[in-house]
């Protein structure tokens, strides 16, 4: 019997990557690529989620290999701004 989505009642996560959940300051073109699994060292197309702040940006990384998730995170010595230009 197939079953619908909206009649499924079981706790589902999606895992796909999602641009639209993205913050509107972080564009696809700057994200890192390929980046090798922390584990298996399998090589991951894009993180799964990105957050900016000031000084920092946080990468969520996913492997669908190995199933391992873990965060990178870039620390820059000035701060960037939401066009990625440093300040002055």
């Amino acid at each position: 019997m197939a079953v619908k989505a909206a009649d499924d009642h079981s706790p589902s996560i999606d895992h796909s990557f999602d641009i639209d959940a993205m913050p509107s300051t972080v564009r696809v073109v700057d994200l890192p690529r390929n980046n090798p699994c922390a584990q298996c060292g399998e090589a991951i197309a894009l993180p799964s989620w990105v957050e900016k702040d000031g000084r920092r940006t946080a990468y969520l990384w996913h492997c669908r290999l190995c199933d391992y998730r873990y965060e990178t995170i870039a620390f820059y010595a000035e701060s960037v701004d939401e066009n990625g230009a440093m300040a002055a």
